[in-house]
């Protein structure tokens, strides 16, 4: 069953233990972020803070902060699970047969009952005020920033040129009670729209969704992809909007605060720092200023906020779902690749490493050169290649791999285009090196000597040694 709201969340976290109620009055000025920070690190709960200082609303903050609570919002023992359903649709081909046809209209259904539903009212709207920003605990995370920031917002806009709705996750820096700033990175849809808005573009930002909608506005998918249509294919249940108050946009109906608005043209001003997940301040950069209308939200409505950092932080399992989610899609685009992962400690965006079926010499640069030209995956800093019987996710042994199957000389690529925006080394903004390794078992076709043969026990004293292994008296560490 999806989660109907952010408060049907809480109350499932409550229930499997994974959340905290935190009775100490607690100021959002850094002192929440440290509190969440020591939490996170070491895996701990969920937190809801009941009395944030000069605020009369509560703040969540963690809610995504494990694998078993991220596994909690999808309602799957594993994120691969979720990876399935999607793999489910992307595979459809045209139908063979009468049972293939029956089976692809089944799917197709399941699509269709996805798409967002829109509803006359909504709880968003139970309380609408004049814009207020300083009602609400936005955190101030880090000494070096300047203001609070919004963290965890669902940002809607439309696209000028086709009309098609934008849901986006962009960080706003708050300037006054009725205005903040919108971190449109070069790269995000979001500063598409902007780039080809007219005079003005209206704006919407949901904040305290249920988390599958909250997760689907980080989601990577292409621009012509809703965003509240995968949210809707994940839960089973489609989201139902609510039209905005003074804005021509649809809002999420059982969002607990809706911040309307809009941006003119040539309103830009200098965003920044932030304390951000690079581990690092991104710097001060010119971005478009968001000016409110009007403010409408549930009663007694509750603060998410997300808090980023030297990894690992929150936001690690978010960037995990992604990785999972998105496999099958990869896959649909480079099918020799096995599996990939991109290590919580490379910022996702750092590093991807990545095992390929080998078929052919050269094979691992290929799959380089496809990641870097495949959506996001593109801004990847540094690509490692390994054989499809090297599992990613042991970073011990990819990294045995990538030392013991490696010539510098012969193994290496250095290359170069675009990355992240918030990549701090850089040689350029969005522009610099890029870094491949070819960890695979080299072939004489590649430039080889006669490659050696791996040592590996033979089956049948592996399999003698599990029959006996009671008789030796030996106990292993977590056996």
């Amino acid at each position: 069953m999806a989660f109907a709201d952010l408060r049907d969340w809480i109350a499932c976290l409550e229930r499997e233990g994974e959340l905290v109620r935190v009775e100490a009055e607690v100021d959002p000025y850094l002192e929440a972020t440290e509190i969440v920070d020591r939490t996170v690190k070491s895996g701990g709960p969920a937190l809801l803070f009941q009395r944030p200082r000069g605020t009369s609303h509560r703040l969540l903050v963690n809610q995504f902060g494990t694998e078993r609570r991220m596994c909690l919002a999808f309602g799957v023992a594993s994120l691969d699970d979720v990876a399935r359903r999607l793999e489910d649709v992307l595979e459809m081909q045209p139908p063979q047969g009468l049972v293939d046809k029956v089976k692809g209209l089944g799917k197709l259904k399941r699509l269709a009952d996805s798409l967002p539903r829109s509803v006359r009212s909504g709880p968003c709207q139970e309380v609408v005020l004049e814009p207020d920003l300083g009602l609400l605990p936005i955190q101030h995370c880090w000494p070096g920033d300047p203001a609070p920031f919004v963290t965890l917002p669902a940002v809607i806009t439309k696209d000028p040129r086709t009309g098609s709705r934008n849901v986006g996750m962009y960080r706003m820096q708050k300037i006054d009670a009725r205005s903040t700033f919108m971190h449109w990175q070069v790269h995000k849809d979001g500063a598409a729209d902007w780039r080809g808005m007219g005079e003005r573009l209206e704006v919407a930002v949901a904040l305290g969704l249920d988390p599958v909608t909250t997760y689907a506005a980080s989601a990577p998918l292409p621009k012509h992809i809703d965003e509240l249509m995968l949210a809707g294919f994940l839960r089973g249940e489609p989201v139902e909007l609510v039209r905005a108050k003074t804005v021509d946009l649809e809002v999420p109906a059982r969002a607990e605060i809706v911040l309307e608005g809009y941006i003119e043209r040539g309103d830009v001003a200098v965003e920044g720092p932030f304390g951000d997940h690079t581990g690092y301040y991104s710097p001060r950069e010119p971005f478009p200023v968001f000016r409110l209308t009007c403010m409408t939200m549930r009663n007694d409505a509750i603060y998410p906020s997300i808090v980023v950092g030297a990894p690992p932080a929150e936001d690690a399992w978010l960037g995990k779902a992604t990785e999972r989610i998105f496999l099958p899609a990869v896959r649909m685009t480079v099918p020799e690749i096995v599996d990939y992962d991109l290590p919580i400690a490379g910022a996702f965006h750092n590093c991807v490493i990545v095992s390929i079926r080998k078929a052919y010499p050269g094979h691992a640069r290929k799959v380089m050169h496809a990641i870097w030209g495949l959506g996001m995956l593109s801004l990847s800093k540094s690509v490692i290649v390994v054989d499809d019987f090297v599992n990613v996710h042991d970073y011990g042994r990819v990294f045995f791999h990538a030392c013991a199957n490696v010539d510098p000389k012969r193994d290496v690529v250095l290359a170069e285009g675009p990355l992240d925006q918030l990549d701090h080394a850089a040689l350029l903004p969005c522009y610099g090196g890029k870094l491949g390794i070819d960890a695979t078992h080299k072939w004489e076709s590649e430039g080889a000597r006669p490659w050696p043969e791996p040592i590996v026990m033979s089956a049948e004293v592996r399999d003698l040694v599990d029959r006996r292994w009671e008789e030796y008296g030996i106990r292993l560490p977590g056996a």
